[in-house]
């Protein structure tokens, strides 16, 4: 069996926790000292692993678009999600350079250590490189342009300009193009990178940056890979967020935990105030509304849809996505919407507690079943970063982007991302035009990541056909929850939530937030101490 990587360092190479440009960086490992042996090297690509992925971020980022809310504010990720941010409360911070430094502090000093197998050596500072050109595609994306830092012996030395976006990108791609061919296919331990880890970040970077060949491409490469595949099976889908799921031949990557040594404890943050948890993250009624009916018309389009049951006959991904009321949890009748059970408060009711969850939903995602969990706060559940469906979905995306037409590629990649989870195949007829086949996949993106952080990055990227961002029209507006009542004698547990109708009246027990997008918002505003630190670094336009 091959041996887990453990994603943390006792070394010295983590000790500080200085922030970046904050003085000489005092966690660098001596040359004269360390950089010796083959061990050496590979405990130092263990420090650059350690933070590269935060598992956390899979799951909160969705808390700044339109399908999830985060209610505490200190998880800083609402102020995001509302528009609220600025210089002085960024909320969640993404604009640092540890890793960077770390892997620049490798690449220095590796290349004078002797390995026993050259492939092998060639195929650890690629891993590395990697996790650089992720971080810089990362902060590329979500700040526009950040300063290129190949290393610095001084606070000085850092307060460097920023580069414009363009240069940043370039940098990524050309990173990415030298070290892939250096990777081995399989990873040598688990939470390794390896080439289609590589591929992925490639491919998700170029469809980001509107580079649809090269995102194209690289989907193409990982297909030719042939070691990923759709989890298949009725319940294949939810199987890939339970612990039985983890070495599934969809996941490409995940960020790796170990119970009671580097777990996960964000499960338990999860999980509504009735299990034990602070309902952190939440999906929100706007993301039932998206998913199709079983039939495959939207809800404003088929005749099943009743809005007093609308858990009712919907897409199977929502019910593997999604703790609704009134289903079956834990050996009883899930019950969000009354405010008094049996004649007792009842804990999960959205105004019962703080850690109640505002919107009466729980993501079931990495949560179902309970029983998994000996300990939800102390678990070993890893968070998917990468997987097939995203490959699949962006060859649809990018194909019809790229030539701005309707192919069999394209609808092949959607059948199988839809049949798998037991929804119907494509409308050829109804979605025959790019721009319905657009709407489709945009839908398709939203539906099957829900819950793994891609949603905002999509609002921001995505167009109208005025030229303005999704992220305008879907993040000036409500969050709402689904208000009504439960009906035990229901034996259809579909059915068991009775929604009261949206009126004028109920607006504002319907209502969870009122989120606001403004242009300026497209990018994250760097923080005052990152300004105050670099005197170079240039403010976002807006902030």
């Amino acid at each position: 069996m091959k041996k887990l990587l453990f994603i943390f360092l006792s070394i010295g190479m983590l000790s500080s926790c200085s922030e970046f440009m904050d003085t000489v960086p005092s966690d660098a490992l001596s040359p004269a000292t360390f950089w010796k042996t083959e061990k050496d090297a590979k405990d130092a690509a263990i420090g650059c692993y350690s933070g590269w992925i935060n598992g956390d971020d899979v799951f909160y980022w969705d808390c700044t678009s339109d399908i999830s809310f985060n209610y505490h504010t200190h998880e800083g990720y609402r102020n995001i999600g509302n528009g609220t941010i600025s210089a002085a409360s960024t909320g969640h911070g993404f604009y640092d350079y540890t890793t960077i430094r770390r892997c620049n502090t490798f690449l220095e000093n590796v290349e004078s250590i002797k390995f026993a197998n050259d492939a092998d050596k060639k195929d650890l500072i690629a891993q590395v490189r990697a996790i650089r050109a992720y971080q810089y595609f990362l902060m590329n994306f979500w700040y526009g342009g950040v300063p290129i830092i190949k290393n610095y012996s001084s606070a000085a030395e850092a307060q460097v300009a920023r580069n414009s976006e363009a240069e940043v990108k370039k940098l990524v791609y050309d990173e990415l193009d030298a070290l892939i061919p250096d990777l081995k296919a399989a990873p040598s331990q688990v939470g390794r990178i390896a080439k289609g880890t590589a591929l992925a970040i490639k491919m998700r970077s170029a469809l980001y940056w509107g580079d649809y060949q090269r995102a194209l491409d690289a989907a193409h490469e990982i297909q030719a890979l042939k070691m990923y595949d759709l989890e298949q099976g009725k319940n294949g889908y939810s199987k890939l967020f339970t612990l039985e799921g983890k070495s599934s031949k969809e996941i490409i990557y995940s960020a790796q935990y170990v119970v009671n040594t580097w777990s996960n404890w964000i499960i338990g943050a999860m999980y509504n105030n009735g299990d034990g948890g602070w309902s952190s993250i939440v999906p929100t009624q706007n993301l039932v509304d998206m998913y199709e009916m079983a039939d495959g018309l939207t809800k404003e389009e088929s005749a099943a849809y009743d809005p007093t049951h609308p858990f009712a006959g919907r897409d199977p991904r929502m019910a593997m996505t999604i703790i609704f009321p009134g289903q079956n949890w834990n050996g009883d009748i899930l019950n969000t919407l009354d405010k008094t059970v049996g004649g007792k408060s009842n804990p999960n009711f959205y105004d019962a507690a703080d850690n109640a969850s505002k919107t009466g939903l729980t993501y079931a995602k990495y949560l179902a079943p309970f029983s998994q969990y000996a300990d939800m706060w102390n678990t070993d559940a890893c968070p998917i970063v990468f997987r097939y469906a995203e490959v699949l979905l962006t060859i649809a995306e990018a194909k019809l982007e790229l030539n701005k037409a309707v192919d069999a590629e394209i609808y092949d990649a959607l059948d199988a991302v839809r049949t798998r989870a037991g929804m119907p195949a494509v409308d050829r007829a109804k979605y025959g035009s790019v721009e319905k086949l657009r709407e489709l996949i945009r839908r398709e993106r939203c539906i099957e990541f829900a819950g793994e952080g891609l949603r905002r990055a999509d609002i921001v990227r995505w167009k109208d056909a005025s030229g303005k961002m999704v992220a305008e029209t879907v993040l000036n507006g409500d969050l709402y929850r689904a208000i009504g009542t439960i009906n035990t004698a229901e034996t259809d547990p579909y059915k068991r939530a009775v929604i009261t109708l949206p009126t004028p009246d109920n607006a504002s027990l319907r209502k969870v937030e009122t989120r606001a997008f403004a242009p300026k918002n497209r990018y994250l505003p760097f923080s005052q101490s990152a300004l105050d630190k670099n005197p170079k670094l240039k403010q976002n336009d807006g902030y």
